[in-house]
């Protein structure tokens, strides 16, 4: 019998350096005109396989692709930034999560979210193909994908098949009121049932008290194998937990004059972190040392810098041009 590895290794056009597993939300950011919106994808599964794109990787993902003009402009933005929808099947079947914005007194974005029936269909357990999973180097997930339903039970299959065939795993904590209901103890059980399968967790400065606070995460790590936590900081920069050590890496100043919003600046972190480590060529846990997790930090914190500038994760995902051009500007060492 062929192994599923195997499998993975002789379906060229199935092959990819990061699958991402998730629910992607909509960024509305006001257009030219009054009462004009660009919409963007946002989320950590988007952010992670198009930063893996922009950098000369493959990526593909398993996450909710809706058939309403919302799911459309999602699957086009994918598509045009070279990323295989690995589930066109349910583009027929799903919904994307609504997202209604307007302007405050201050000019300020708020957001309102609805969910519609259906919202969360997302790709079955069973219809995971174990050879697209085999066949990449690094699985992502987000804890959106572990609110309920399909979504959740297809998230934890595909991180513990990662995990079970050596691959690196990782997994964003990204808590929002819309999909726990304001029930944040119930979001990190959630978290915590993943974690044996999780090489490599995000959390967020405002979310680190859902894991038991910074002084927890030694044990986190212990109890559970994990091998780098990273607390990110918005905009600010991150802290890297490793190997009983910790090391943080400031962001980089916004000048004045320029736009400072945080809005997406640590999913932006996030997916130029993990292509980092995998264009240094780890394929396994082994092969992280300090410099490679140093120099992943630090060209996330650049992708983060440039998020906080432009407003907008996904359109601030550099490639390394960009990183170039930003560090002749004098914004990086």
């Amino acid at each position: 019998m062929v192994s599923a590895d195997e499998k993975g290794r002789q379906r060229g056009e199935r092959m990819h350096d990061i699958v991402t597993i998730g629910e992607m939300l909509i960024d509305f950011l006001p257009g030219k005109e009054t009462g004009s919106y660009i919409r963007n994808a946002g989320g950590a599964p988007a952010n992670v396989a198009i930063a893996a794109v922009r950098n000369g990787l493959k990526s593909g993902m398993y996450c909710k692709l809706g058939n309403d003009d919302f799911g459309r402009f999602l699957i086009d933005t994918l598509k045009q930034e070279g990323v295989d929808a690995l589930s066109p099947e349910l583009t027929d079947e799903a919904i994307t999560t609504m997202a209604f914005v307007s302007l405050d007194e201050n000019g300020e974005r708020s957001f309102t979210f609805s969910r519609k029936p259906g919202a969360d269909m997302l790709l079955e357990s069973s219809e995971i193909k174990d050879d697209v999973i085999a066949g990449a180097r690094l699985v992502h997930g987000g804890s959106f994908s572990l609110s309920e339903g399909s979504a959740k039970e297809a998230t934890i299959y595909a991180l513990r098949k990662a995990h079970e065939l050596g691959k690196l795993v990782s997994f964003d904590i990204n808590y929002r009121n819309v999909a726990w209901k304001d029930d944040r103890d119930g979001c990190a059980a959630e978290v915590r049932k993943i974690l044996p399968f999780v090489d490599f967790l995000k959390i967020s400065d405002e979310e680190i008290d859902m894991v038991g606070g910074k002084e927890a995460i030694p044990a986190l790590m212990k109890e559970n194998g994990l091998s780098v936590v990273v607390e990110t900081l918005g905009g600010d920069g991150a802290e890297c937990f490793y190997n009983g050590q910790s090391f943080s890496h400031p962001g980089y100043p916004v000048e004045k004059g320029m736009i400072a919003d945080t809005t997406g600046a640590g999913d932006a972190f996030w997916g130029g972190f993990l292509s980092r480590i995998l264009i240094l060529g780890a394929d396994s846990v082994k092969e992280i040392n300090e410099d490679i997790l140093k120099d992943a930090l630090d060209y996330g914190n650049i992708s983060g810098s440039l998020c906080v500038r432009s407003k907008g994760a996904i359109a601030s995902l550099p490639d390394r041009a960009e990183i170039e051009r930003f560090r002749k500007a004098g914004y990086a060492d």
